[in-house]
């Protein structure tokens, strides 16, 4: 007796040990082996480089226009610092892509160690549980155990105990199996994620080339154009005698606007309707103000000279100050209005080309350089709709000059455009 009490004592061990393991098992079939959150972290970089991928290109598109229009000018230099820039995002991107995986191998392996250690002891306690069978097998025949019993409650007892114990080992079994497969798995998935990452660093060690290339290209390109300061200063005074023209232009509009706004007002006869007039300026103004951040833009392309004061791109000790933002295009590229308005001006600038002044209430948008004008004065224009097409340049660049004012205060365009 004492020999069956061992091996019931094992026997209750053994199932006690294949039930946690069962249990292990499936908390761990219910877990999926990457969280949700790195997998969604994994899509965005790659929708952010897809995106960097397609700006490239149409970068490429403009800097082969430039450069094939003229060598050497400022417009190559901005469209090729522009394409250092979206190269040093899609390094950026990429590595933080590779960070990820990383991240995910060893996840993946700490989780195949410990399902290994698990294998492993689960094993174990299946050859425990065989030898203890074995063991008590060759003591005492089956049959002789169960009718050695002092009573028919015991005789049940010892029934109940030799198939629980058969089951178990069946159950210990399948767990082992189940184990292993799930580790075969993990296995897979990691050699897959290694060979993913393997991709990813050999595009990383091809774009750092492409990266060098480029600033390579970029010294040159200043070396030359250092070169040519004196029409550099030259054209940096034209661009600034035409935009201190526009200011002057729509510091003018503004002064007619209110004069004109006084003179409704004082000339108006009935008091209604100059309250009329005054609301309906005011709701196209608070309608303008409301769609901040929300305004297409008015042409495709880069921003090559961003709003408020900046060093000039080549020239050292040389500050530009850009009342608006200047968007390098294509060639023949169509403009648009970015929001319903009157056309107060069309004007011919200087270097600046054609120019149009779009009234919205309180705020002006104004676009310079222009080759044709699609619009005319006291037109009104809706959102979207193309009022001109962008001209080229003495220099071979596509830019247009985009500005927005509240009455004479200029604001930077970007905090009003789409991100």
């Amino acid at each position: 007796m004492t020999g069956n009490l061992d091996s019931r004592s094992t026997f209750q061990r053994n199932m006690s040990a294949g039930r946690t393991c069962i249990i292990l098992l499936l908390l761990l079939l219910a877990v999926p082996a990457f969280p949700q959150k790195t997998q969604k972290s994994k899509s965005q970089l790659q929708k952010e480089k897809q995106l960097n991928i397609d700006k490239i290109k149409e970068t490429e598109k403009i800097l082969e226009e430039t450069s094939t229009r003229k060598k050497n000018s400022i417009g190559e230099l901005s469209a090729l610092n522009q394409r250092i820039s979206q190269q040093e995002e899609l390094i950026k991107s990429i590595n933080e892509e590779i960070r990820i995986l990383d991240n995910d191998i060893k996840e993946n392996q700490d989780l195949i160690e410990a399902l290994q250690h698990d294998v492993d002891n689960l094993k174990k306690e299946y050859a425990t549980m065989v030898f203890s069978a074995q063991k008590a097998g060759g003591r005492i025949n089956k049959l002789t155990f169960l009718f050695s019993a002092s009573s028919f409650d015991q005789f049940m007892m010892r029934l109940r105990y030799m198939k629980q114990y058969g089951k178990a080992r069946q159950e210990q079994a399948a767990a082992i199996g189940r184990f292993q497969n799930l580790l075969n798995d993990q296995i897979r998935e990691t050699d897959a994620i290694r060979t993913a990452k393997s991709r990813l660093l050999t595009d990383e060690i091809e774009e750092n080339k492409n990266l060098a290339s480029l600033k390579d290209k970029q010294r040159g390109l200043v070396r030359s154009l250092q070169k040519e300061e004196k029409k550099l200063r030259s054209d940096i005074e034209d661009t600034r005698k035409a935009v201190a023209q526009l200011d002057a232009l729509i510091e003018e509009i503004v002064r007619e606007e209110i004069a004109r706004a006084e003179r409704e007002a004082r000339e108006a006869r009935r008091r209604a309707a100059a309250s009329k007039a005054n609301e309906s300026a005011t709701a196209l103004s608070n309608s303008f103000e409301a769609n901040k951040k929300k305004f297409g833009w008015p042409a495709t392309g880069f921003v090559s000279q961003k709003f408020g004061k900046q060093d000039h791109p080549a020239l050292k000790g040389i500050v530009i100050n850009n009342n608006g933002i200047n968007i390098q295009t294509k060639a023949d590229e169509k403009v648009k209005c970015i929001f319903d308005g009157e056309v107060r001006k069309v004007a011919l600038i200087g270097v600046l080309g054609n120019s149009v002044i779009v009234n919205h209430g309180d705020y002006f948008s104004v676009y310079a350089g222009l080759k044709e004008v699609f619009v005319k004065r006291g037109e009104r224009v809706v959102a979207n709709q193309e009022i001109g097409q962008v001209l080229v340049n003495a220099e071979g660049v596509s830019e247009l000059k985009f500005m927005i004012y509240k009455n004479s205060t200029a604001l930077d365009p970007q905090l009003w455009l789409k991100n």
